[in-house]
């Protein structure tokens, strides 16, 4: 199993018959499923990079693509997002994918049948409402700010009219809608375009700033303004070969109304999956997002000053990310889950909570470390050893049935209120298969839920 994002969808890496590496997808719509199906066999009909689709079950609920590898682009940018200091090799990655992106936008539009869209073939004024209003009821409504309803609306019928009107002389295009880092795989260096099932005829604007201002991203705005120059060359040589022309000044003139659009956007998202569904990684994302509203809004505010006032309030005392993590609902942000690592020879850990009961997992069953000469000094925190438990397999087998347990107890224990769940693995010395599964869990918690966790390797004397 792969890990999920922000979809529903399941991902699962398989070996087929011919010992090649395949990709098997499990989607929960089928219409959904049509939609990336037939995207991706129409861009690959045209030369773009894009997984290949090798293979649909008979009621498109399942399907198998081509495994691009495991090198996401948010992933080879680590280096810039955490300094802000982006390094020549990750630039080019940058300019490689947003040059990329334009012959997806323009080649890809090139005989598109557009009805096949998922859920609308392309942006208007409708679907623009629903994005603003998933801004406000899931993400606004959240932070229990008190705010006015009609000065926000006010604000909103101007957005939707500059966006309208920026669409209407805008290239007949294809709209990626959720083009950002995470998004696409680096393959021999060079871009993979992946999670397109959401596109939709639309203006060229709104894929550039939702790449370029992408919350976790921090890119600087010099590097923003460079990386735009090379885009808009790119998309003017393609154009070069068609009917249609660019002209570059409109087209940033309008890409500010874009930045605004898509950030109230994806504050929308990280609202509803941030907190609703209890994905931290959303909630994480929150200040930085908020930060690219303050700076957008600084330059937009003689056309919208209620939501620029609005920003400076989320921006001050209150802080959205604060508001969803206190308020409570549903005991979100009261359950702690404790989770050891220990030795058998050493007895089971007590549960201090008074409590009792949880879950006791004896991970034994599985490949040891231990045994080994170079991995005796080590513990499960070690790079080698972890190596060493992936490569072998049989304990990422293991911890799928145990990830599903937890999930089960964690989700119904928000729901009922309760306050602690306690989850303890053994093995042998406490020292290797141990220590990386208490690891392991309490990752995949700690992205999937807003819970606190405390986190003991008993053997090792590590508390965190």
């Amino acid at each position: 199993m792969l890990k999920q994002q922000g979809s529903n969808r399941t991902y699962t890496r398989e070996t087929n018959e011919q010992g090649q590496s395949i990709i098997r997808v499990e989607g929960t719509n089928r219409d959904e499923n049509r939609a990336f199906i037939y995207m991706a066999r129409h861009f690959t009909s045209q030369g773009l990079p894009v997984p290949r689709v090798l293979w649909v079950s008979e009621d498109e609920m399942s399907y198998t693509q081509e495994d691009l590898g495991d090198t996401l682009l948010f992933d080879a940018i680590k280096h810039g997002r955490e300094t802000g200091c982006f390094t020549p090799e990750e630039r080019t990655l940058l300019e490689r994918a947003l040059r990329a992106l334009a012959h997806i936008q323009i080649e890809g539009a090139k005989d598109f049948d557009w009805s096949v869209c998922f859920p609308v073939p392309a942006m208007d004024e409708r679907s623009i409402r629903w994005d603003l209003n998933y801004f406000k009821y899931c993400f606004l409504k959240g932070t229990k700010i008190e705010f006015s309803e009609p000065a926000l609306e006010d604000d909103f019928d101007k957005l939707v009219n500059n966006i309208l009107s920026a669409s209407s002389n805008s290239l007949s295009t294809f709209l990626y809608r959720d083009f950002q880092s995470r998004n696409v795989m680096i393959k021999d260096g060079q871009p993979y375009f992946i999670d397109f099932q959401g596109g939709r005829r639309g203006p060229t604007q709104y894929d550039v700033a939702s790449f370029l201002w992408q919350a976790k991203a921090n890119i600087p705005q010099t590097l923003r303004n460079e990386l735009i120059d090379a885009y808009l060359d790119e998309l003017e040589q393609i154009l070069s070969h068609t009917s249609q022309s660019l002209n570059k000044d409109v087209w940033k003139a309008a890409l500010p109304h874009f930045v605004l659009f898509r950030t109230l956007q994806v504050l929308g998202a990280y609202g509803y999956r941030g907190y609703f569904e209890r994905k931290q990684h959303f909630l994480d994302s929150i200040p930085m997002a908020l930060k690219n509203l303050r700076e957008v809004l600084e330059q937009l505010k003689d056309e919208y000053p209620y939501l620029t006032s609005l920003s400076a309030s989320l921006a001050s005392g209150l802080s959205a990310e604060r508001s969803f993590s206190e308020c409570g609902l549903s005991g979100a942000a009261g359950l702690v889950v404790t989770i050891y690592s220990f030795s058998y020879k050493k007895g089971i850990p007590a549960d201090d909570s008074g409590n009792g009961g949880g879950y006791v997992f004896d991970c034994r069953s599985t490949h040891n470390p231990g045994k080994y000469e170079e991995f005796k000094q080590m513990t499960g925190l070690d790079q080698p050893v972890i190596d060493f438990l992936e490569k072998d397999g049989e304990i990422l087998t293991f911890l799928e049935h145990v990830d599903a347990l937890v999930d089960h107890h964690v989700e119904r224990f928000i729901e009922r209120g309760f306050t602690h769940l306690q989850v303890a693995f053994g093995c042998t010395g406490g020292q290797h298969r141990s220590v990386y599964c208490a690891e392991h869990l309490a990752k995949h918690l700690k992205e999937k839920y807003n819970v606190q966790i405390k986190l003991i390797h008993r053997e090792q004397g590590i508390k965190r």
